[in-house]
This record gives structure tokens, C-alpha cells and sequence, in this order.
């Protein structure tokens, strides 16, 4: 068994939720959104983000808007929508199912 795949897997399986939930109160910028999830010890890179992101608007779970830099190119700032906000609420009751499923399990 290739452990660091596994753990890259279960990391990968709730990077859905944890965006949605950064954006949950403010809206981010894709750099902001990179750096709280570091700072949680999730790591992802831009690779992985922006795909997701697409997708996520793609999905009607995210809007974004343009905002001009003084520093270089104008920026996307992303933002939950209402259904992304409904959707982060069922994530987070089956995201709290999973945690305790499992534990039961892992903790016998």
C-alpha cells in the first residue's frame, strides 16, 4: 500500500467542502483560499484549486467577480451562492456522519 496516495485520496475527498466553507462568510481570492488551507495542513496547489473552482461554478455552488489590482492583472474574487450555501450545509451533516461512522469503527 502506497500510504502518501491514500492519505492524498482522503485529503482530495473533502477539498470540495473546505472551499465551500472558506467562502462561507467572505468571498476569497484563489491565493486566500490556497493560504487557509495550508494553514490547515490541507496542501493545494493551483493545479488542483482552479479546476475545482470551475467546477464549482460550473455547478452554481460559486459566483465570482472581477476586481482591478494596483499590482498587475485585475482578480477573481469567488463567493457561495445560496445553493453552494445550502449544498456546505449537507456537506457538513454528511461530512459529521462520516466522522462519526468512522470513529465508531476506528476507535473499537
Amino acid at each position: 500500500m502506497n500510504i502518501e496516495k491514500t492519505k492524498a485520496q482522503m485529503r482530495k475527498g473533502v477539498l470540495e467542502l473546505c472551499i465551500l466553507s472558506v467562502m462561507k462568510d467572505n468571498e476569497a481570492y484563489a491565493s486566500d483560499i490556497i493560504l487557509q488551507m495550508k494553514e490547515s495542513h490541507l496542501i493545494v496547489v493551483e493545479g488542483t484549486l482552479y479546476p475545482l473552482l470551475t467546477r464549482l461554478k460550473n455547478e452554481g455552488l460559486l459566483d465570482y467577480r472581477w476586481e482591478e489590482s494596483k499590482s498587475g492583472p485585475p482578480r477573481k474574487y469567488y463567493r457561495i451562492t445560496e445553493l453552494g450555501a445550502r449544498t456546505l450545509v449537507e456537506l457538513n451533516t454528511s461530512w459529521e456522519k462520516l466522522i462519526s461512522s468512522v470513529n465508531k469503527i476506528t476507535k473499537a
